[in-house]
C-alpha cells in the first residue's frame, strides 16, 4: 500500500482538488483507493456529499479508539463513493478538539499510521487530505506517508505559505528522524498573468528539482465537478486540468516502487 499526504500550511491552494482528482484517476486505473479526510472543515467529505455531522463514525473515532483500534473498526468508518474502488474515511468538526484532548499523550503521532497498516491488504493507495495547520492531525499524516505532495498556488502569498511548510518538514525530520520525500505541485496556474509566471519562476529557482516540472492550470471544470460531487476525471475526463493531473500522477508513480 502506497500512502501520499497532500499538505500545505496555507488554505485554498488546491489540496482537496489534488486529492480527489488523483484518487479518481487511480480508481479508474483499477487501483483500490482510500481518501482520508483529516481536515476539521471536512471539505473532502462534503465534496462527495457526505455530511460529516450526521455520520455515526469517522476518522475522529479512529483517534479515540486508542489501543482498542481494530481493522473492523477502521473499515466501519469508511464511506463508499460513486466509483466502486474509491472509498472515503471522512472527517468531522470534532477533529478540531484533538490537539486539546490528546496532543500531549504519548504515541498520538502514529495513530493514523497504525490504522492504515491494519487495512493495508484492502487498498493499493491512500491519499490523505491534510488540514492547513501544524498539529496532531498533520503530524499523523506526515508520519504515515511515503511521499508528501505540496500543492502551491502560483501567486506570491502562497509562496510564503510554502516557506512555512518547508520549515515544518525540517522540524519534523529532526523530531522523527525520518527523511521526507516531497513533490511541490504548482497549481491554479494562469499563463496569461505575469504574477503567475513570476511565481512559477521563483518556485523553480528556490526549490529546483523538488518542483514538478509542469503545472496544474486554472480550470473551471474542477468547480463544476465538485458541484456534481464527482471526481473531475469522471466528470470532465478530457479537460485540461485532468490532463495535467494525469501527467502528475504518471510522474509521481515513476518515483514510487511498483505494487
Amino acid at each position: 500500500m502506497i500512502i501520499w499526504a497532500v499538505a500545505n500550511q496555507k488554505g485554498g491552494v488546491g489540496k482537496t482538488t489534488t486529492t480527489v482528482t488523483l484518487g479518481g484517476l487511480l480508481a479508474q486505473r483499477g487501483k483500490r483507493v482510500l481518501l482520508v479526510d483529516t481536515d476539521p472543515h471536512a471539505s473532502l467529505s462534503y465534496y462527495f456529499g457526505i455530511d460529516s455531522e450526521e455520520l455515526s463514525s469517522s476518522v475522529y473515532d479512529v483517534f479515540l479508539s486508542g489501543d482498542s483500534l481494530t481493522k473492523d473498526k477502521v473499515l466501519d468508518c469508511l464511506c463508499p463513493t460513486k466509483l466502486d474502488s474509491l472509498f472515503i474515511l471522512p472527517a468531522t468538526m470534532a477533529l478540531a478538539t484533538l490537539d486539546r484532548q490528546m496532543g500531549t499523550k504519548g504515541g498520538m503521532g502514529l495513530v493514523l499510521r497504525k490504522a492504515l497498516l491494519s487495512i493495508q491488504d484492502e487498498f493499493d493507495y491512500v491519499l490523505i487530505d491534510c488540514p492547513p495547520v501544524l498539529g496532531v492531525l498533520m503530524v499523523n499524516a506526515l508520519a504515515a506517508c511515503s511521499r508528501i505532495l505540496v500543492p502551491v498556488q502560483t501567486e506570491f502569498l502562497a509562496l510564503k505559505g510554502l516557506d512555512r511548510m518547508m520549515h515544518t518538514l525540517v522540524i519534523m525530520e529532526k523530531s522523527q528522524n525520518k527523511k521526507f520525500n516531497y513533490t511541490i505541485v504548482p497549481t491554479m496556474f494562469d499563463k496569461r498573468t505575469k504574477a503567475a509566471l513570476d511565481a512559477y519562476k521563483k518556485l523553480r529557482t528556490s526549490y529546483g528539482k523538488s518542483v514538478w516540472s509542469s503545472v496544474i492550470p486554472v480550470d473551471t471544470r474542477f468547480r463544476d465537478a465538485s458541484q456534481a460531487q464527482t471526481p473531475p476525471s469522471v466528470f470532465a475526463p478530457r479537460s485540461r486540468g485532468v490532463f495535467a493531473y494525469n501527467s502528475l500522477l504518471n510522474y509521481i508513480q515513476s518515483l514510487e516502487p511498483s505494487l
